[in-house]
């Protein structure tokens, strides 16, 4: 199979269809060796590339540039969301790592997950949005910084940015895992604004669990 056999989505895009995080998906990810994966992955460049094993059970592998993963947000979302487009109205997905719910409440889709499955971020919080759009890359060279700042607290709503270096990712448009690790540690409902132009929503549900979703289109 080469890298052209893939369906291509963007993820947690606003209402007008702007923004979205690029997500390469392949259906039958079972036909893809585990040993060409990560070439693919690498090829295609996006920050990652999601494999279906087995669409029924939803069953996945997650592949970074630079790695395998055991879980990340924006992919899951769109794959949950493509899986149904297909036929394949799954309860739930199940990464390497662990099992993660899914939810369908209108044009939005969200998945449910433990954010201490998350990258290790470092979450710097800024005093403006303004601030935040002045970064021109990680800061202080960070491995991975989820950088953010209230565009209105009382609203609920955030201003971020993701500089993953360690992942091959330079900056990334919308991170659904850091966006679920930063409201679980807030403790409330959010609403994101990451990128260009990508909203996330996120819930924190309490036990270790937390909720992050958003609106997804074929690319």
């Amino acid at each position: 199979m080469s890298s052209g056999d893939h369906l291509v989505l963007k993820v947690f895009v606003g209402e007008d269809g702007a923004g979205g995080n690029p997500l390469g998906v392949f259906l039958d990810g079972a036909a893809v060796p585990r040993g060409e994966r990560q070439g693919i992955a690498t090829e295609l460049n996006y920050s990652e590339t999601v494999f279906v094993d087995d669409p029924e059970r939803g069953e996945v592998e997650i592949y970074t540039p630079a790695k395998l993963i055991p879980f990340a947000g924006h992919p899951l979302v769109g794959t949950a969301w493509l899986l149904r487009e297909e036929g394949f109205d799954v309860p739930a997905l199940r990464p390497p790592a662990g099992e993660v719910g899914v939810d369908h409440r209108g044009e939005l889709v969200f998945i449910r997950a433990d954010p201490r499955w998350t990258v290790d971020f470092e979450y710097r919080q800024y005093s403006s949005p303004e601030e935040v759009d002045a970064l021109d890359g990680s800061p202080d060279n960070a491995d991975a910084a989820y950088c953010w700042a209230w565009l209105d607290e009382d609203a609920g709503l955030v201003r971020t940015r993701s500089f993953v270096p360690m992942e091959g990712i330079a900056e990334d448009e919308a991170t659904g895992s850091a966006a679920l690790t930063l409201g679980c540690s807030i403790g409330r409902e959010i609403e994101i604004r990451q990128g260009a132009a990508s909203v996330i929503y996120v819930r924190p549900l309490g036990e270790n669990l937390g909720e992050v979703g958003g609106r997804v289109e074929r690319a």
